[in-house]
C-alpha cells in the first residue's frame, strides 16, 4: 500500500469517526406525534377504540366499548372509564376475527384506544402522561404490538409493555409502606404459547401515596439493541438484544428480531384478569369500580441524527439491575 493510500485510509477512519462523533453529538429527541387531548372528542385521525368482550386473553372482565360512558374526551384529559353494568357486543375485535364469530356478554364495561391503522414507529421515545385508578382488580395499561404481525401471531412479533399497574393503593406484604405502588414494564417474546416467555421489572415504590394521587410520565426508549423504561425520567428497567428472541423462522439472520419491525400504540382500563386477581390479596374487588384512567398527553419521539437506530439519543444512565422472568415464579 502506498503512503498516500494509507494516509487517505487512516483520514476516511478518522474522519467517519468524527462524523460519527458529531452525528452523536447532534442527536436528540424530537417529537413527530403527539396527542395532548385538547378537545371535546376522541381524535379519530389518531386512535380507534377497540370493540370487543373477549378478555384480552387474560380471562378480562369487561367488554370495551365505543361509547362516551367509557372513552371521554374532557378537562385537557382522555378518560378510560370502567363501569359496572351488564353489556353484549362482540366477542373479538376486527384483526381476530378468524377466532370466531358471535356475541359475548359481560357485567363490567371500559375503554381501549390504539393507534393501529393510523400510525405505528419503529424506534423511538414513547411516554404519557396519566394518572392511575387504584383498588383491587383494577389494572390499567400503555402498550405496544407489532402493525404487522411480519414473524408470525403473538407472541412470535413481540409486545412492548410501557406501563402496567395492578391493584395500586392495596395490601402489599413485600412493600415497604406496606401498600402498594409500583408500575411495571414487560417485554414478551419467544415461541407460540406455551412456550412463550418474557422478562418484566417493577418500578421503585413511591416515597409517597400512589400513581392514583398525582401524574407521572411513564416512557419506554426503544432502540435498533436495547429498550429501556422509566418513570418521572428515572431508569428502572433495560433490556438488550440479546436478552429477547423469537422462534420464527422468518427471523433468521436478523440480529434484532422480533424487536426490528414498526408497532402501534394502545392505551387501555383492564378489569380483573389473570394479573390482577392473582396479585397482591388476590381476587377481585367489585367495589373497585366505577372508576377512571386519565391520560393528560402521549408523545412520540424520534432520534433526530439517528433515526436508523435510535441509539445516540438512549438516556445514558448507569443500571445494574436485571430483569426478572415469567411472574408467576417471582416471589410477591
Amino acid at each position: 500500500m502506498s503512503l498516500a493510500a494509507a494516509a487517505f485510509g487512516l483520514f476516511s477512519i478518522l474522519y467517519g469517526v468524527e462524523e460519527a462523533r458529531a452525528a452523536s453529538d447532534d442527536a436528540q429527541w424530537e417529537v413527530v406525534w403527539q396527542d395532548d387531548f385538547d378537545g371535546t372528542e376522541l381524535d379519530r385521525s389518531k386512535w380507534q377504540p377497540e370493540i370487543s368482550c373477549w378478555g384480552g386473553g387474560n380471562n378480562e372482565r369487561q367488554c370495551y366499548t365505543d361509547r362516551q360512558r367509557n372513552i371521554r374526551v374532557e378537562d385537557g384529559a382522555l378518560h378510560l372509564i370502567a363501569k359496572r353494568e351488564r353489556f353484549t357486543g362482540p366477542t373479538y375485535p376486527d384483526e381476530l376475527a378468524y377466532l370466531g364469530e358471535g356475541e359475548t356478554t359481560r357485567r363490567y364495561t371500559s375503554g381501549k384506544v390504539r393507534t393501529k391503522g393510523l400510525a405505528s414507529w419503529k424506534y423511538g421515545r414513547f411516554s404519557a402522561r396519566m394518572k392511575l385508578p387504584e383498588g383491587q382488580g383494577t389494572w390499567p395499561a400503555f402498550w405496544m404490538m407489532p402493525e404487522s404481525s411480519v414473524y408470525g401471531q403473538w407472541p412470535l412479533s413481540g409486545e412492548i409493555d410501557i406501563m402496567e399497574a395492578v391493584n395500586l393503593g392495596t395490601p402489599c406484604e413485600e412493600c415497604e409502606a406496606g401498600i402498594e405502588t409500583r408500575t411495571s414494564g414487560a417485554l414478551h417474546f419467544g415461541d407460540r404459547a406455551p412456550d412463550n416467555t418474557y422478562l418484566f421489572l417493577k418500578a421503585d415504590e413511591m416515597a409517597e401515596g400512589t400513581p392514583a394521587d398525582d401524574w407521572h410520565v411513564y416512557t419506554v426508549e426503544w432502540a435498533e439493541d436495547r429498550i429501556q423504561w422509566l418513570v418521572d425520567g428515572e431508569l428502572f428497567m433495560r433490556i438488550d438484544a440479546d436478552e429477547w428472541h423469537t422462534a420464527s423462522e422468518e427471523a433468521r439472520g436478523r440480529s434484532f428480531a422480533p424487536f426490528d419491525q414498526p408497532f402501534y400504540l394502545m392505551l387501555n382500563y383492564a378489569v380483573g384478569g389473570n394479573l390482577a386477581e392473582k396479585s397482591n390479596d388476590g381476587g377481585f374487588d367489585r367495589k373497585s369500580f366505577p372508576s377512571r384512567l386519565l391520560i393528560d398527553w402521549v408523545r412520540v419521539e424520534e432520534c433526530r441524527g439517528d433515526r436508523e437506530s435510535g441509539k445516540a439519543c438512549l438516556t445514558d444512565t448507569e443500571w445494574n439491575g436485571k430483569p426478572q422472568g415469567p411472574w408467576e415464579t417471582q416471589a410477591r
